[in-house]
C-alpha cells in the first residue's frame, strides 16, 4: 500500500487562460498570470493497494459518480505509467471551496492530487514536473503548485507547457481579492465546454488572443514597479474581452448573472468615489474584487451593504502546494 496526502490553494488568474491548442495534454492556447490565494483550498489523500478493484473518487465524503471518477482515473493512468505500477487507487478529496461554481475548484484539486501521488509514490518530481504533472488533470492547476504571482508558459508541447513563479518583490502582501460568492451552483456550461466552443465558433476569440501578450506585458511591468492601477486595469480589461469572446459563440452564452453586473457596477462606484479597486471574473458569476489591503474594509462593507455577509470572502495571497505528513 502507498498512501500521501497534499493540500494546494485555489488562484484566480488576472491575466486568463482561454482556450486550448491540444486538447489531450492541455496546451493552452496563450500564457496566463494568477495570484495564489489562501482562503480556498483541497486536501487530497490518495491510497494505491492491491486491494482495490477499481478507482473510487470520494469528494467531500461523498463517493462519486462514474462520470466524475473517469477523469481522476484517466489521471491516476498518467501516474501510474510514471511510477510503473498497475495498482487501483482511492482517492479521498476535501474541497474547502465549491466545487463547479467559477472559483477554481479544479485548479486546487488537481494540483493537490497531483502532491498527494508525488508523495505516495515517491516520484520524486521538482515542482516544474510536478506543474506539469497537475496540469494533466486541470490546466490551471499548473499555476497553484506555486505560492504568489505565478505564469502559466503555454509551450507547445508537454515538456514546454508549466507555471512558474513571477518574482515580486513581496508586492503580492500588499494586496487583497474579495470573494462576492453569486452562486456556488454547478454551472450550466462548463469551463471546458465554453472554451472549447469559443475558440470553435467565436468570431471575437481571435482578438482576445492577439491582445493577450500586450496584456501580459503591462501586468508583468505592474507588478515589477508595484503599480497598482496598472496592475487593476489590465486584469479588468483581460477578463472582460474573455467573457466577450463567449457572446460571439454559437450558440452565443454568459457566464454573467443580474448580480455579476451589479457588483461590477459597485466596483466602478467605489473607483469614482477614490477607492481604487478591480474587478475580475473565471467561468462562473462570482466576481472577485482585487484591492490594496488598507483598502479592504470599505470594499467588504459596500458589497455586504449590497449582498450579504455570507456571500463576501476575503483573501490574501497565499502559498504553493505542501505535503500533509
Amino acid at each position: 500500500m502507498f498512501k500521501g496526502k497534499a493540500r494546494a490553494y485555489t488562484n484566480i488568474a488576472l491575466i486568463k487562460y482561454w482556450g486550448k491548442r491540444n486538447e489531450e495534454l492541455i496546451i493552452p492556447m496563450n500564457n496566463s498570470l494568477s495570484l495564489t490565494l489562501d482562503a480556498f483550498y483541497t486536501e487530497t489523500e490518495v491510497v494505491f493497494s492491491d486491494e482495490f478493484k477499481e478507482d473510487q473518487f470520494y469528494l467531500d465524503d461523498q463517493l462519486q459518480d462514474e462520470q466524475a471518477t473517469k477523469k481522476i482515473s484517466h489521471f491516476l493512468d498518467l501516474v501510474r505509467e510514471k511510477a510503473n505500477i498497475q495498482l487501483k487507487a482511492k482517492v479521498i478529496s476535501q474541497n474547502f471551496v465549491p466545487t463547479a461554481a467559477g472559483l477554481a475548484s479544479s485548479a486546487s484539486g488537481l494540483a493537490a492530487l497531483a502532491g498527494a501521488c508525488d508523495s505516495a509514490l515517491s516520484l520524486g518530481l521538482d515542482s516544474r514536473a510536478l506543474s506539469r504533472l497537475a496540469r494533466r488533470g486541470s490546466g490551471s492547476a499548473c499555476r497553484s503548485i506555486f505560492g504568489g504571482f505565478v505564469e502559466w508558459e503555454k509551450g507547445h508541447d508537454d515538456l514546454s507547457s508549466y507555471a512558474q513563479p513571477i518574482a515580486s518583490d513581496s508586492f503580492e502582501e500588499e494586496l487583497a481579492m474579495v470573494f462576492l460568492l453569486i452562486n456556488d451552483q454547478k454551472k450550466d456550461v462548463s469551463s471546458r465546454d465554453g472554451m472549447r466552443r469559443t475558440v470553435e465558433t467565436s468570431s471575437f476569440y481571435q482578438g482576445w488572443l492577439d491582445s493577450v501578450e500586450t496584456d501580459l506585458y503591462q501586468l508583468k511591468q505592474a507588478i515589477k514597479t508595484k503599480d497598482f492601477q496598472l496592475l487593476g486595469e489590465t486584469m479588468e480589461r483581460n477578463a472582460l474581452k474573455m467573457h466577450g469572446t463567449t457572446l460571439a459563440a454559437l450558440p452565443p452564452f454568459t457566464y454573467w448573472s443580474p448580480d455579476s453586473l451589479k457588483a461590477m457596477q459597485l466596483v466602478r462606484k467605489l473607483r469614482n468615489e477614490g477607492i481604487p479597486c478591480y474587478f475580475t471574473m473565471d467561468a462562473g458569476p462570482n466576481v472577485k474584487v482585487l484591492v490594496e489591503k488598507k483598502n479592504l474594509p470599505i470594499v467588504q462593507d459596500t458589497l455586504i451593504d449590497s449582498f450579504s455577509k455570507q456571500q463576501v470572502v476575503s483573501a490574501q495571497a497565499g502559498p504553493g502546494i505542501a505535503i500533509i505528513e
